[in-house]
């Protein structure tokens, strides 16, 4: 079971990065919307296109992060930002390299690696929570 679902979030992740067209016309309508809505409003003018991307690029490699744990045990703890790093370093040289209409950034090397660290650490947090008292 590890092993489909590990597959299915891999496909999920190839096909939110590596499409020639990250969203279609509706959805970016209806985020420009929904940021612009924020940005008329004092409390909520810090929520930018930027920080939205790069929360979303974190929230997207929580999972890997979750899966290295799962497959590698707590021990293989370092595996996550490893993983985590190699995947997005591919990710962005795909897009460089084979889509025009993609965007290769440093950022996302970062966010997507803290995401897997991310991911780690709560696993890492839910192992010692259920771990045996001794």
């Amino acid at each position: 079971m590890l092993a489909i679902l590990s597959a299915l979030y891999l496909w999920a992740v190839a096909w939110m990065t590596l499409r020639a067209r990250p969203y279609g016309s509706d959805i970016a309508a209806a985020l420009d919307r929904l940021l612009a809505w924020f940005a008329e409003r004092e409390s909520t003018a810090w929520i930018t296109f930027d920080r939205v991307e790069f929360g979303a690029n974190v929230a997207m490699f929580v999972p890997l992060g979750v899966f290295a744990v799962l497959w590698f045990g707590v021990r293989g703890w370092w595996t996550a930002p490893v993983l985590g790093l190699l995947a997005s370093g591919a990710i962005e040289l795909a897009q460089a390299v084979f889509l025009d209409a993609r965007v290769a950034d440093v950022r996302d090397l970062v966010a997507n690696t803290l995401g897997a660290v991310t991911g780690m650490l709560l696993m890492l947090l839910l192992a010692f929570l259920l771990s045996p008292r001794r």
